[in-house]
């Protein structure tokens, strides 16, 4: 791990063996209770794993074959089960600390615990214990795919987890590093190389899991103003990995022997942890307005959830215009102040507007009825490609119709398109339920509706940084994200959707307004507070009036410049625990 204190009992910091990098530890004492660190089984495993030097005959036992590999790996597991056991623990802990269980303190203590348990281990024991504590986590994290099926719920989560491997084997080499006091630091920004790694391939990656996706309501949320989500996801690194530093010194003093470099450790690591940790609070969050929109959000609801949700061809949409209808009747009655822009959620016309005439008529009709522009989520055909479908929000004027539209940037992929269809159908037959691939957009959603200039984001875009920026950068005072979640209802999914609107809503000082088509819906004010929320699978139009904003925040200026640096930090603190390794060897060889 990276503590800043000695690992075994009888040497002070940076004076014990294990303190050099490429050295095996002698001992376990730098394990704390609970994490299986056993001196006697280690020692055997570096004796079974390696030959000795000078010992040729040694190296390879032809005779044994296979099966004294089978041995080998059969008591390597049994010696790795206690660990393995508890890293899957932390790892449903690390997903309990999400929507919509939301106990945000897990997320420190799990990063706290894999730095732990990979404390003074070898490369390949590190990257297993972090594929043992990810796999728990990404299947507990993302069972709402369980509606698509357990398979693909499995699958995607092995794929994560993957990227826990080297987050593992990192943390285990930068245990060894010297100047212990950087050690949290180092390990820290790996897990920012972590996140930017899988938040960006394959596919244009995945960003489900972000430590800061979890802090979205804790002290650390005001740093995404400075930082964005990568300078959350840190701070709650780091604290994980100084509370980590800080047990590892804790148990160096165990028996009462006065160790006080130890002590200074362990009071220095929790005091620096604790600043961390409050350091938000200190932090302004930009909230006043330069003016301001009465708006109405209207979640028209689905026949059903699940993947069927669409139900018959204008179910959907008839849905949206009848609450629309039911809306400018309140107007004219006086009961509801008349607002100056409708937002409609992401596929709330279900056909085409411009293929079919029924679809065209009943979205006119509710528009001029409110007689106030409507942004309208629509699926179109693509215009030049056939066989390829847009996913828009359009804007639709009482007066003059269509006009400007935002297209989805970032399509879901094996959901919204399938790569590699031609060979992967003919395996998983269930891609055949997405029969045309969606095109992507090429521009920002920067769109004049009515008196206001807002920033469209269309479904899962809210959960990459670089999207929601550009669109703040371009000119919107206000961020509406259209979505549907109705297929992923009532699993958390939507709970977790929200808790990135929050987030997006302080790091770009902006009001964060969300409309889908069966909840959750919500206004999210500039300092991320939830105002209104839907309830799932109801009826039910929001009215507010919604602060506009000019200015941009340091995350907005900065843009991605510190994910790269401190992901790059955490890169290059393993490439120098692998050289200082490998230098130690050579001189050990000399000798």
């Amino acid at each position: 791990m990276h503590s800043g204190t000695e690992t075994n009992a009888e040497a002070g910091p940076g004076g014990a063996a294990e303190d050099r990098p490429g050295e095996q530890p002698e001992t376990a004492a730098a394990a704390p209770a609970g994490t299986s660190g056993v001196p006697a089984r280690d020692a055997e495993a570096r004796a079974t794993a390696r030959p000795e030097r000078g010992r040729p005959e040694a190296a390879s036992r032809p005779e044994e074959g296979r099966p004294g590999r089978v041995r080998r790996l059969a008591r390597l597991a049994r010696r790795e089960a206690p660990r393995s056991a508890v890293a899957a623990v932390c790892g449903l802990a690390l997903g309990l600390a999400f929507p919509p269980y939301g106990l945000w303190p897990l997320s420190v203590v799990s990063v706290a615990a894999l730095s732990l348990l990979t404390h003074g281990r070898t490369a390949r024991q590190g990257a297993w214990t972090g594929f043992a504590m990810a796999l728990p986590f990404f299947v507990l994290l993302l069972k709402w795919l369980h509606v698509v099926g357990w398979d693909a719920t499995v699958g995607l989560s092995v794929l994560q987890a993957l990227y826990f491997l080297p987050l593992g084997a990192g943390l285990a080499l930068i245990s060894r590093l010297p100047l212990p006091w950087l050690r949290p630091l180092w390990a820290a920004c790996l897990w920012i190389a972590e996140e930017w790694a899988r938040g960006r391939v394959p596919f244009g990656g995945f960003t489900w899991g972000r430590l800061a996706f979890a802090n979205t309501g804790s002290p650390y949320t005001p740093l995404a103003a400075l930082g964005g989500a990568p300078l959350v996801s840190f701070a709650v690194a780091l604290t994980g990995t100084l509370l980590a530093a800080a047990a590892l010194a804790l148990y160096a003093l165990r028996g009462g022997a006065p160790r006080p470099r130890a002590a200074l450790v362990a009071g220095g690591s929790v005091a620096v942890a604790a600043a961390v940790t409050v350091a938000g609070f200190a932090v302004p969050i930009p909230t006043a307005a330069d003016d301001s929109v009465d708006i109405a959000i209207v979640q028209g609801n689905v026949q059903q959830p699940g993947m069927d949700f669409l139900g018959r061809p204008m179910k959907i949409l008839n849905n949206h215009v009848d609450a629309t209808l039911d809306l400018a009747k309140d107007v004219k009655a006086g009961r509801i102040k008349k607002p100056d822009l409708v937002i409609w959620p992401e596929n709330a016309s279900d056909l085409d507007p411009f293929e079919y005439r029924e679809a065209y008529a009943r979205i006119d009709e509710a528009v001029k009825a409110i007689n106030v522009p409507v942004l309208v989520g629509a699926l179109v055909d693509h215009p030049t490609k056939p066989g390829y479908v847009l996913n828009q929000g359009i804007v639709w004027d009482p007066r003059s119709g269509p006009g400007a539209s935002y297209t989805k940037q970032h399509p879901v992929p094996f959901g919204e398109y399938v790569p590699f269809r031609e060979q992967l159908s003919k395996v998983i037959t269930r891609f055949k339920r997405v029969p045309r691939d969606f095109y992507p957009g090429d521009h920002t959603g920067v769109l004049k509706v009515g008196p206001a200039r807002l920033g469209d984001v269309i479904c899962f875009e809210v959960a990459y940084d670089g999207i929601v920026r550009d669109t703040v950068n371009a000119g919107a005072r206000m961020i509406v994200v259209q979505t549907n979640n109705a297929t992923y209802g009532r699993t958390g999914q939507p709970e977790q959707q929200l808790a990135m609107s929050r987030l997006r809503a302080i790091e770009h000082g902006r009001a964060v307004v969300t409309a889908a088509t069966s909840g959750i819906s919500a206004v999210v004010a500039p300092d991320g507070t939830i105002e209104q929320r839907t309830k799932e699978f109801t009826q039910d139009v929001l009215t507010a009036r919604i602060p506009l904003r000019d200015g941009t925040t340091v995350a907005d200026r900065v843009g991605a410049t510190p994910e790269w640096v401190l992901a790059m930090v955490g890169v290059l603190s393993c490439a120098a625990a692998i050289m200082i390794g490998r230098r130690g060897r050579t001189d050990e060889k000399g000798q």
